[in-house]
């Protein structure tokens, strides 16, 4: 399949799914569908793909662009229409994250797998709320319990949600 050809079906996918997919989802989903052609569809030739794709939406013409953001490509609203996109779910978009949730997270990504007892002992205050609120966010996830601790604790990690919020595929990306 040429290129040109295979760029709707890659833009398509990607628009219509509900998670992130990566360039290996993609080569599956693409060769699922056209199982009756004899070439397969290469890795390599959905990356060249995606690619034309990315610098396509990075036009100013779009108002949204592709980006690789929890672990695989979606299509994300350029900040600059954020404002105009929270007119359509009372200004949800635009809530943030009160400043003891924003450092809760922040040792939870940095620190993960950490208890609460290890984020309570860097902040020097009780997390109880602020970690309640960021697993109802989803911003976090209980990611099993510490063994080698006394009680066996739980610990917890960041989840997929917290990679597509700060548009980041991994904890590696973090500065």
């Amino acid at each position: 399949m040429e290129i040109t050809n295979l760029i709707p079906h890659i833009e398509a996918l990607i628009f219509a799914s509900d998670k992130p997919l990566t360039s290996l989802d993609i080569t599956e989903l693409v060769n699922n569908a056209f199982a009756f052609m004899e070439d397969k569809i290469s890795l390599d030739q959905v990356e060249a793909a995606i690619e034309g794709i990315t610098e396509k939406y990075h036009s100013e013409f779009y108002p949204f662009e592709m980006r690789q953001s929890g672990g695989g490509w979606q299509f994300l609203t350029k900040k600059d229409y954020h404002k105009t996109i929270a007119q359509l779910n009372g200004d949800k978009f635009l809530k943030r994250l009160s400043s003891a949730s924003l450092e809760t997270l922040a040792i939870v990504a940095y620190k993960q797998p950490v208890t609460k007892g290890e984020i309570e002992s860097i902040r020097g205050v009780s997390s109880d709320y602020a970690v309640q609120k960021l697993l109802e966010k989803e911003l976090i996830i209980i990611s099993g319990r510490n063994e080698k601790m006394p009680g066996h604790p739980l610990v917890y990690s960041t989840s997929r949600n917290f990679m597509d919020y700060f548009g980041i595929n991994s904890a590696d990306d973090l500065p």
